[in-house]
């Protein structure tokens, strides 16, 4: 578990400088963190990886659905970061209709590891990962971090959409909690009947 002075090492400093392997309609990027980061306001939120039900799907669909409240709120992208490869992440994308939700596929979890957050899931079967939390960046400068106490098994408490926009303004006005919940467990009971 981190402690709260790792945790506030992370706080007023820049996010790692890494670049990453992007795979768009026209073909391969190389995009770095300065690209991604540099002059704007940035959400961030990482999972341990694609297609890890129950709880990332949960953590994913909060922040599709807070998007727009988000921006309202000064917020000018929003990332989610796995150590994943960008074929699994699109994958997993599309599945859960994360349309406003920006993918970052942090393949050898060089950001991760430079973030502090890199987990041997080894035991799961899963290898390294990231542990679940999220992050206000503004302008290459992490201004607040939120981690989960628990493992990847855990529901996301502190991690998750509306702790991180309570952050950013209490006052906001947030997405009814229920058509949140209800669009979630239809989403996550969807994808249980395809299998």
């Amino acid at each position: 578990m981190l402690s709260n002075h790792t945790l506030s090492n992370h706080e007023e400093r820049y996010v790692p400088n890494v670049t990453f392997r992007m795979l768009s309609e026209a073909g391969w990027d190389d995009l770095s963190t300065a690209t991604l980061f540099r002059h704007k306001t940035v959400v961030v939120f990482a999972v341990p990886g694609a297609f890890t039900y129950p709880y990332s799907p949960i953590q994913l669909l909060g922040y599709n659905e807070y998007a727009e409240v988000f921006r309202a709120n000064g917020v000018d992208e929003i990332f989610c970061i796995a150590v994943n490869d960008p074929f699994s992440l699109a994958s997993w994308a599309q599945e859960e209709g994360a349309n406003q939700v920006r993918f970052i596929p942090d393949v050898q979890g060089d950001f991760t590891r430079q973030m502090g957050m890199l987990v041997d899931l080894s035991d799961k079967g899963m290898g390294y990962r990231s542990r679940r939390y999220s992050m206000l960046v503004k302008d290459m400068i992490v201004e607040k971090i939120f981690v989960e106490p628990g493992g990847f098994e855990s529901m996301p408490v502190v991690s998750n959409a509306e702790t991180l926009l309570n952050y950013i303004n209490p006052a906001a006005k947030k997405p009814g909690q229920t058509a949140v919940l209800m669009h979630m467990w239809r989403t996550i009971l969807s994808t249980q009947e395809k299998r």
